[in-house]
């Protein structure tokens, strides 16, 4: 790719080849149909609110690359389709992982297969893991396994068409040791805001009983 695709191009591209391959019988799309598809609240992160002008200009981008045309099937209302396939070099179960990618963003193994499963199965975490393999080492890579974020056990995948995601720059999760030190530290800490309260209380009221007292002076 000689140029990263922006969030609105990532999300036509992956709308477009998600509805080929789960609604063969509604696709290509028309320009109504695309929007909407991008816009869905479900199987998509971010959810996002594109007007057909973004879409248009997203589609034209994706033209000029190369990833997406005007279909060829005539009718009234012109249809849009992907050629991201044919492009990138893409047999189906790397078209999906690229396009559950691109629809949500960096995900793990596990999510992958699951959500991937209306488009193309995949037997096991060992068979998704294979294709990403091959698509992460191309000459020019499709994918890249990002570095395990503290507090989880598995790593997860992110798509290439866009920009790089940037590392989560997150404290390492604390050892027993100092969790407990810090939990003793906390309550030690709230033990002498209690007694400041407490303190402050008995002040006042020894300022009102010195007060009372003065009245039978």
């Amino acid at each position: 790719m000689d140029n990263t695709l922006n969030s609105h191009e990532e999300r036509v591209l992956g709308a477009l080849i998600e509805k080929e391959l789960t609604t063969p019988e509604y696709y290509p799309l028309s320009l109504n149909a695309l929007a909407n598809a991008c816009n869905q609240k479900s199987n998509r992160e971010p959810v996002m609110a594109l007007a057909e002008t973004d879409v248009v200009r997203a589609l034209d981008s994706l033209r000029f690359r190369g990833l997406a045309m005007l279909s060829a099937d005539g009718g009234r209302v012109p249809k849009y389709a992907h050629s991201a396939a044919a492009k990138l070099h893409l047999d189906p179960a790397e078209l999906a992982l690229l396009c559950e990618l691109l629809l949500r963003g960096p995900q793990t193994l596990g999510e992958l297969r699951t959500r991937c499963e209306r488009m193309q199965p995949f037997a096991d975490l060992e068979a998704v893991a294979a294709v990403l393999t091959e698509l992460a080492e191309r000459e020019e890579p499709l994918i890249v396994k990002l570095p395990r974020q503290p507090g989880r056990k598995e790593p997860r995948y992110a798509q290439l068409l866009g920009a790089v995601p940037e590392a989560v720059d997150a404290e390492p999760a604390a050892e027993p040791a100092t969790r407990q030190v810090r939990a003793e530290n906390d309550r030690l800490a709230a033990l002498e805001e209690e007694l400041a309260s407490l303190h402050e209380e008995l002040a006042g009221l020894r300022e009102e009983f010195a007060a009372f007292r003065k009245q039978f002076e």
